[in-house]
């Protein structure tokens, strides 16, 4: 098993146990009452131009990454930036009425800036647990998403993220809104506004990569788009193999 992330505090995960089903690699069922927060209020500037709308197979990005978590939440919040005005997907009649928009209360302040505005939105829900994704994550598996909300739910904890070696990855993350406010709230009256920082302050455990890797072999649930060539690289990356898979993608933990 890789080490996990330096710097969260993290525990490993419980592994999945034996008596896999014929449905476990498709993760845990959809948690009941949970929330989608996806964070799509950053500048774009190593891009170049709106990432959020460049296409991955005919899609925009954006649009992919709430058609991931539509598979996974109750709800979606899609945090935009100040007096910004989103193109939303279509997504299936059953979802209607599902997504809502959240304006950071300052341009460009940091991804936490943002997170902490839907989490004050969640506040007053029924919803205890969010999931949380980059709105520049196109390629992000529902079945890893279910089985980071499981495990943050098992552990009782206030967050949950991916181990991947290395490196911290705070996206995707699960969290729990309440202690996740709160923590969101301290960090940022202190000026710090980073996701890394939020998870330092909660306690933070992790989904072991030997358990998430089989329900995304390709790793694509970490890899986000910040440049042109990053887009360009994962549409390389995913061209199929006879067997109809998919290359691993660059920047994914286990690929060289």
């Amino acid at each position: 098993m890789m080490a996990p992330p330096p710097g969260t505090g993290a525990r490993p995960g419980p592994g999945p146990g034996p008596g896999r089903g014929p449905d476990a690699d498709r993760g845990p069922a959809p948690p009941p009452n949970l929330t989608a927060i996806v964070l799509a209020g950053g500048r774009s500037a190593r891009f170049g131009s709106n990432k959020l709308r460049a296409e991955l197979g005919g899609r925009a990005i954006l649009h992919l990454a709430i058609e991931a978590v539509a598979e996974v939440a109750d709800s979606i919040v899609v945090v935009a930036p100040p007096g910004a005005t989103l193109i939303l997907p279509d997504l299936p009649r059953r979802r209607d009425g599902r997504i809502r928009v959240v304006h950071d209360p300052e341009p460009f302040g940091g991804p936490l800036v943002g997170l902490e505005a839907a989490l004050a939105a969640l506040a007053a829900t029924p919803s205890g647990d969010a999931i949380v994704v980059g709105g520049d994550m196109p390629r992000l598996v529902p079945a890893v998403l279910r089985r980071l909300v499981a495990t943050l739910r098992e552990r009782q904890a206030g967050a949950a993220v991916l181990e991947v070696p290395d490196r911290v990855q705070p996206l995707p993350a699960a969290l729990a809104v309440a202690p996740a406010l709160e923590a969101a709230r301290m960090l940022l009256a202190r000026d710090r506004r980073s996701l890394r920082d939020l998870l330092g302050a909660v306690e933070t455990v992790t989904v072991p990569a030997s358990e998430w890797l089989v329900l995304d072999p390709a790793a694509a649930s970490v890899v986000d788009i910040d440049r042109p060539e990053d887009l360009e690289r994962m549409r390389a990356a995913e061209l199929r193999r006879p067997d109809g898979t998919h290359e691993p993608h660059p920047r994914s933990p286990g690929v060289a």
